[in-house]
């Protein structure tokens, strides 16, 4: 029952953060899409992608949140009274809870060791492409487009279903020359040695200013190509396969493995947390204790970044920053249940744990 219910509200409010988390850097797509950098084909494929990257990152925070909030709906409900009543206690909530927390902590690993490093580089080489054959994306009628550091500026008065082009003129800039031309049509073409913008009826007026030296002609058909430009794609550590990080002995990749570790701990270790904090104020309703938990969060992750910057840094040792945040929640999580039940129940239940 708490399972489901837990499962239920853990959807919704997943969704709820993912979509907002993806709205906000979907925005800065768009206008990348708008300039011309990320084709229109790209747009969606990056889309998603976003959103796998956020459903990873963002888990442990919606599974925290869930099991606030369906615990502090309980509690108000009296259902956790019921469940006292019956003889079943804090042992029978936690069995309920990670009934679905074990699965997802599995699901988590997947996601951040595999998944998410996949969708980033995938990501990363979809929007590398696009930045190279960026020009002439997004020519837009009856505005001017400049493309190539400047070097080429298009203007076109009107663009059909078939992309082809009318009333077109280019100001096209190879080094200290400077071509003007005007064309009735234009449309563009990949030929085998790179792509060509094909224009027919015009003029071409080429010289350098300053200078009365200039070269008038008219064409029927006249070729403007476009330079390819070819970089090296520098993939983040975000990017790296789990496998590459593992047999590195870098101290970047051994901070990023811990990065990627302290999402599914972190789901453990914060459902083992939300258990006690929902029931220390039971009047405050389903969301009697949201605020505390937001800023167990947002400390938790932000002790994250700095732990993985220290050993980056080497600052800290490398151990130090796998283990000093998660055992410093855990102690929190145990100093929460033994307010709740005091320190000799805690004790009695470790010790009936271990002679077990």
């Amino acid at each position: 029952m708490i399972a489901l219910d837990l499962l239920r509200t853990l959807l919704a409010v997943w969704s709820v953060i993912v979509v907002i988390i993806v709205s906000r850097q979907f925005i800065r797509i768009l206008d990348k899409a708008i300039e011309g950098q990320v084709s229109n084909q790209t747009l969606m494929t990056v889309l998603g992608l976003k959103t796998i990257i956020a459903s990873a990152t963002f888990l442990p925070a919606a599974l925290f949140m869930a099991v606030l909030m369906v615990l502090g709906r309980m509690y108000r409900d009296q259902e956790m009274s019921a469940v006292a009543s019956a003889g079943g206690g804090s042992g029978t909530v936690y069995r309920a809870i990670f009934l679905l927390v074990f699965p997802l902590s599995v699901l988590a690993a997947g996601l951040s060791f595999y998944v998410s490093p996949w969708a980033e580089a995938m990501m990363e080489q979809l929007m590398h492409q696009d930045k190279e054959s960026a020009d002439l994306r997004g020519v837009a009628a009856g505005k001017f487009s400049e493309y190539s550091q400047g070097d080429l500026v298009f203007y076109v008065e009107k663009i059909d279903d078939d992309k082809k082009m009318y009333q077109v003129f280019v100001q096209h800039r190879q080094g200290n020359r400077l071509a003007i031309i005007n064309a009735e049509v234009g449309r563009m073409k990949d030929l085998p040695d790179g792509r060509y913008v094909i224009l027919e009826n015009g003029e071409r007026i080429q010289g350098q200013p300053g200078t009365v030296n200039y070269v008038l002609e008219q064409f029927d058909e006249y070729a403007v190509r476009l330079d390819t430009k070819e970089s090296a794609t520098d993939f983040g550590k975000q990017s790296v396969s789990s496998d590459k990080l593992l047999n590195s002995g870098q101290i970047t990749d051994i901070a990023e493995l811990q990065r990627r570790f302290s999402v599914p701990v972190g789901i453990m270790l914060l459902c083992f947390i939300a258990v006690p904090l929902a029931q220390m104020s039971p009047r405050g309703g389903v969301y009697g204790n949201m605020l505390i938990g937001f800023l167990i969060y947002f400390s938790y992750g932000n002790l994250i970044r700095v732990s993985q910057s220290w050993v980056m840094n080497q600052t800290i040792p490398a151990w130090l920053g796998v283990f000093g945040v998660n055992t410093l929640l855990l102690l929190i999580g145990g100093i929460l249940l033994a307010r709740l039940y005091g320190w000799q129940w805690l004790a009695m239940q470790f010790r009936e744990k271990v002679h077990k």
